[in-house]
């Protein structure tokens, strides 16, 4: 092994997952009645209780990963001699990638002769961590971190997100929406289809009428967008809905199934974002996607 593979905690890996591909995912802060908790072992994360607090009327408010604990981070692997390849969520939503290339920047001084590569995957959820998987695939098969860098931001063009939510207004709350287009939604029952855009911010391309509908519209997209579906393994992501990712589950295999299907909750600093009831699928697919206008 010639470098590590460092990501962050919006990646949504599961802990063993992360323990056995030997990936070190930095964790965000979020916080509750000005208590300041982080995510650091998903086998404990009740998603269904802090979700359903939110329901009740909870507020979550999260922070960036600081300087610091990219520092903490990062120095090891370099002390140790390997080199560092960072997969970071989208600066589009956060500014954690901002501090991971200051960070960067600062340790390159310290260690000449380290190379420490940081990959703004402009996804989040599965749609970071699933990269971080072949980062790790790569790094396993003796690919270098330039090589591995350079891969990652080829492939992440590709890596298609679409979602839906319960509720718009946590999007709205959180500066993720406009407030006219979550009071619209909210008052018709309108559910919206999001994805990533080519800056990887959150932006609404469709609007379906009620749950169901939404939920069989992102299979129509997966089937509509995917390449090679037999050959990769796709996320789903949920914030406590998980009869309704199962329901989606059967959609996506239907017509073209997947080599496999990672299914998570959401970790709560994103989940946060998107609210109880989010529902997110994350693959490779249509390059020309995220920057689709017309859709």
């Amino acid at each position: 092994m010639n470098f590590a593979v460092v990501t962050d905690t919006s990646a949504n890996l599961p802990t063993p997952l992360l323990r056995q591909r030997d990936i070190t995912a930095a964790p965000f802060s979020y916080y509750i009645e000005g208590r300041e908790f982080t995510c650091t072992d998903t086998e404990a994360f009740d998603g269904a209780s802090y979700y359903g607090a939110i329901r009740e009327g909870t507020r979550v408010s999260t922070s960036l990963v600081s300087p610091q604990r990219f520092i903490e981070f990062f120095r090891p692997h370099l002390e140790k001699g390997l080199d560092v390849v960072y997969v970071g969520m989208s600066s589009g939503i956060s500014g954690s990638y901002a501090c991971s290339a200051m960070v960067a920047e600062q340790l390159r001084a310290e260690f000449p002769d380290r190379e420490i590569y940081t990959v703004d995957t402009i996804g989040a959820s599965l749609g970071e961590g699933l990269l971080a998987l072949i980062a790790a695939d790569m790094r396993d098969e003796g690919k270098t971190a330039a090589e591995t860098a350079a891969r990652l931001e080829d492939l992440k063009v590709g890596m298609c997100q679409v979602f839906t939510v319960d509720d718009l207004m946590h999007l709205r709350h959180t500066g993720r929406l406009s407030n006219a287009a979550a009071i619209i939604a909210t008052v018709l029952n309108i559910k919206p289809l999001l994805k990533g855009n080519e800056y990887g911010n959150i932006v609404s391309f469709a609007k379906v009428r009620g749950r169901k509908k939404s939920i069989e519209a992102i299979a129509e997209n997966y089937d509509r967008l995917v390449e090679d579906p037999g050959d990769q393994v796709i996320g789903i992501a949920h914030a406590d809905c998980r009869a309704d990712a199962e329901y989606l589950i059967s959609l996506l295999r239907r017509n073209k199934p997947p080599k496999d299907i990672m299914l998570v909750d959401y970790e709560p600093v994103t989940g946060s974002h998107v609210g109880p009831g989010a529902l997110a699928l994350f693959f490779f697919g249509s390059r020309t996607f995220r920057a689709d206008k017309s859709l």
